[in-house]
């Protein structure tokens, strides 16, 4: 445990000094590094002996392509501001840096010379973004594949890193370790606004209702059944299938285990 734990700073130190640029600190949010996608990273490549370069060429460049995405992604999500200039500068600003962040995973891999992890994590990218598109647009017409549009975006730069390293068993556990925190996500934005899954999932399971607001409160707990359903099963997954699972990752998962049953009783005690 302490050794993964160890492994894990001096690798947020490392990609911390990476992504920190002067002029984009001063106008965009300071990137959020996924620190369970790095311990999901950092736990499998442990088991390989690989150097203190090499660890740190596979983490540094997978977690720079995620922050890329993630910040490629914020550049939607940023609120109307009534200065136009100042909002057309951040806009602006977020995908420069997120293209700044992809260049430099490339740097890095182009230095190693490791054509093969470039062209992995390449189709990591592409499947994401070609399910975003999906799940954004709503086109899918059924649940079990919009769960796992979701379950892709969020895990398919650890699973094309576990194929390379030819980890079936970590590419089951980051999918379904990763399902489990992006539903519970879902679920907490749908009790205290709008969300993206929950809107897709209103759109196939009350096909008649064009808005959220529409739903009455046994609707919407149908659909909160529903998540949970999806929930409860990714978690016995990993718990009957990987029960020797390091404890950091244990830990982890019981603190996301408890935020799902905080998630429930609030929406009880509101309802």
């Amino acid at each position: 445990m302490q050794q993964i734990q160890t492994i894990m700073s001096d690798m947020k130190k490392l990609i911390v000094e990476k992504i920190s640029h002067p002029y984009l600190q001063r106008f965009i949010q300071t990137p959020i590094i996924d620190e369970d996608k790095l311990l999901l990273i950092v736990s499998m490549l442990d088991q390989h002996g690989l150097t203190k370069l090499e660890m740190e060429n596979f983490v540094v460049t997978t977690m720079l392509i995620q922050i890329a995405l993630d910040t490629h992604e914020h550049v939607t999500n940023i609120s109307n501001i009534n200065e136009e200039d100042t909002g057309l500068t951040s806009r602006q600003l977020t995908v420069l840096a997120g293209d700044y962040f992809s260049g430099l995973y490339y740097k890095i891999l182009a230095d190693t010379n490791n054509l093969a992890m470039i062209r992995v994590l390449s189709e990591g990218i592409k499947d994401i973004n070609e399910n975003k598109i999906f799940v954004y647009q709503k086109d899918t017409n059924e649940i079990d594949l919009l769960m796992n549009r979701i379950m892709t975006i969020e895990s398919a730069l650890i699973q094309k890193l576990a194929e390379y390293f030819h980890e079936k068993e970590w590419k089951e556990i980051s999918s379904h370790f990763l399902l489990v925190k992006r539903l519970i996500l879902e679920k907490n934005l749908f009790l205290h606004g709008s969300s993206l899954l929950f809107d897709s999932l209103m759109k196939l399971v009350f096909p008649n209702i064009n808005q959220q607001d529409e739903l009455s409160k046994e609707q919407k707990n149908d659909l909160l059944i529903l998540c949970d359903r999806y929930i409860q099963f990714s978690i016995q997954f990993l718990e009957s299938t990987y029960p020797s699972l390091n404890i950091t990752i244990k830990n982890r998962l019981t603190s996301i285990i408890n935020q799902q049953h905080s998630i429930a009783k609030t929406f009880v005690e509101e309802g």
